[in-house]
């Protein structure tokens, strides 16, 4: 096996031949000026002084690299990094350059990734705040008015008095998307997973949602007659959710006389998928990747004006994952968009 030395080794060795040379070589023509000249003198100093700086070069050079590597790992630790603090000091100069370069790389990583969060959490608050502010200062509105006087009419009093339960029925419903949004995310929802007939559960959501399609005069169909049953494995009222919440949102961004169509196709052996495609105005692709971000709306102003909580689809999203499932859109702007889930056969 060859022997490998360290680095620092070869410059010592390096060192100590250009010092001896250099110092022999000298000796030597002092010898031979004086007419004293010996080779055995000459080669007992060569050898004196290539052990003494051999010994004292890598000696130095160690404790002087070392000494300054340690400076860079006591500077780095400062940062919090577990990595270096717990690996042992290398004097290897191409190693450090690479733990250093991987250093800076995680970090830059690390702090973008910050930055990003800190956006979203500015954001979030804001579209909170933004959110819960509008029912808020409408029940106030009409609450002050009927303590100014308004309340001795009957027929205001009335009035008001609904238009104020209609507002904090919304502010109730936006609390009650962000808790099951947060119960999501931190995974603290159980699923009640049993085998139910998922055109069953469609046609229930059509059902219940079939006045709010007839305001816009909105079909809700399936995309052929499903004469036998399809089982799929999964949490029954979740999956209910998931539905009423992409129903819902097709007939809030459906044209007027247009339809919502389902179909449910086989996917793979053990899959199968659930379509929702409308005839809308569709989504831009630049707001695509968005859209399932809690309090997104493609339409702010359109999107508020029919209610809900700006919740939804981020609520979808977190179901499907939560069941290992994917979910997908497809959107054609000016014409319609899909949204589709997969779900495990029962």
């Amino acid at each position: 096996m060859a022997l490998k030395f360290k680095k620092t080794y070869t410059f010592a060795l390096i060192s100590t031949l250009y010092i001896t040379l250099f110092s022999s070589g000298f000796l030597a023509l002092l010898l031979w000026a004086f007419d004293e000249f010996s080779l055995l003198i000459i080669s007992l100093f060569a050898i004196s002084i290539c052990v003494f700086s051999f010994f004292v070069i890598q000696y130095r050079v160690e404790r002087f690299i070392y000494r300054r590597v340690k400076k860079i790992y006591d500077d780095v630790s400062l940062l919090e990094s577990t990595s270096f603090r717990n690996q042992p000091i290398t004097t290897d100069m191409a190693t450090l350059t690479k733990q250093v370069k991987k250093f800076a790389t995680d970090k830059k990583l690390e702090i973008e990734t910050l930055k990003v969060r800190e956006e979203y959490r500015r954001e979030f608050l804001g579209n909170v705040s933004h959110e819960l502010k509008t029912p808020l200062f409408t029940v106030q509105g009409y609450l002050a008015t009927l303590l100014d006087g308004a309340m001795n009419d009957k027929n205001i009093r009335k009035k008001y008095l609904e238009r104020a339960e209609k507002g904090v029925e919304r502010l109730v419903y936006i609390v009650e998307d962000l808790d099951m949004i947060s119960k999501l995310e931190m995974g603290d929802v159980n699923l009640e997973m049993s085998d139910f007939n998922i055109v069953e559960l469609v046609q229930s959501v059509f059902d219940l949602l079939e006045m709010k399609a007839d305001q816009k005069n909105i079909i809700l169909m399936f995309d052929r007659k499903y004469s036998k049953p399809i089982k799929v494995f999964a949490d029954k009222e979740k999956i209910q959710q998931v539905l009423i919440n992409l129903v819902m949102n097709s007939i809030k961004y459906g044209k007027e006389n247009g339809t919502t169509e389902v179909s449910i196709e086989d996917l793979v052996n053990d899959k199968l998928i659930v379509r929702i495609k409308d005839n809308g105005e569709g989504i831009e692709k630049h707001n695509i990747p968005r859209l399932f971000e809690r309090f997104f709306r493609v339409d702010k102003s359109g999107a508020r004006s029919e209610g809900g909580s700006g919740l939804g689809l981020s609520i979808v999203k977190h179901i499907i994952e939560a069941h290992g499932e994917k979910i997908y859109v497809e959107s054609e702007f000016g014409k319609s968009s899909e949204f589709s889930f997969t779900l495990e056969k029962g």
